[in-house]
């Protein structure tokens, strides 16, 4: 398998000219997501621009005003917004207190460009479930454990959007979806501590990354990223009970370090690696 940096910081300033603004962007390792941006500007107004990008986004805060081919829209509250690429757009904040957001650009090899019309005439979704997997989603991106989970939610959000577009793509896929499912667990345990990515399996195994995801939670009754994390958890506590130092169980079991270790493993067995391997 292809080993890849987990994220690479595209940059992280805080605006001197009105220090409640600030920015923070990266690329993360999750095919098809080209930048993660989260902002928050009182002042800043974008002037009319494009991207070669999706822009998926969602306000948590406050409200935005924007252009987009000379129609006035605006967004706010709980419902993503889709930008078409190459289509002319700005963004103010519609009050003063200004807004704050959660974007992704996302490729055109994920949403087609053939899509650009519909969405432009109208950009928003409106839809709990999906608002809720895009939250997941942009928390799972700020943990660098959790990249194949950040795939596993990408696949997901990307499958519902197409599908809200009116472009749900069919799966070709002969195979009954109960092998799909015990191929995609021998592949996840043969591959348990070290970087795997959705993408990789999903070129091994010849299925799309959500038709993966669904056979693999219907079958087992657990979502891949959760069984792959519940594997590496049942491995480092039989590392710990033979002696070996939280630190280099964290590496070993594919964690980012001993931090990530702890915060996971107290969330699945209640207490911290270090404890956990304590003589009574």
């Amino acid at each position: 398998m292809e080993v890849r940096r987990r994220e690479e910081v595209l940059y992280d300033r805080r605006i001197v000219a009105a220090p409640q603004e600030w920015v923070r962007a990266w690329k993360p390792a999750v095919p098809g997501i080209h930048e993660v941006f989260h902002a928050r500007f009182v002042e800043h107004a974008y002037p009319p621009h494009t991207h070669d990008t999706w822009t998926v986004f969602i306000v948590d805060q406050g409200a935005i005003r924007y252009d987009l081919e000379a129609r006035h829209r605006g967004a706010a509250g709980p419902r993503v917004t889709i930008l078409p690429p190459h289509v002319v757009h700005d963004g103010r904040s519609a009050t003063p207190d200004g807004f704050r957001k959660r974007v992704l650009y996302v490729g055109t090899e994920v949403l087609d460009e053939r899509l650009t019309g519909r969405t432009v005439d109208d950009p928003d979704i409106v839809d709990p479930a999906i608002v809720h997997d895009l939250g997941s989603l942009h928390r799972a991106l700020l943990d660098p454990d959790d990249g194949f989970g950040a795939e596993v939610l990408f696949a997901r959000v990307a499958d519902r959007l197409r599908e809200r577009l009116g472009d749900r793509p069919i799966d070709s896929v002969e195979r009954p979806d109960h092998e799909l499912a015990a191929d995609l667990r021998d592949l996840l345990d043969t591959h348990a501590f070290e970087p795997i990515t959705l993408a990789e399996a999903s070129r091994v195994l010849g299925a799309s990354p959500a038709h993966l995801t669904r056979c693999f939670t219907d079958a087992f009754g657990i979502a891949p990223h959760r069984y792959l994390l519940a594997r590496r958890i049942d491995v480092a506590r039989k590392r710990l009970l033979a002696g070996q130092p939280p630190a280099h169980v964290a590496t070993d079991v594919g964690f980012h370090d001993q931090a990530h270790l702890t915060r996971h493993f107290k969330r699945h067995v209640g207490t911290t690696p270090a404890r956990y391997a304590r003589p009574s």
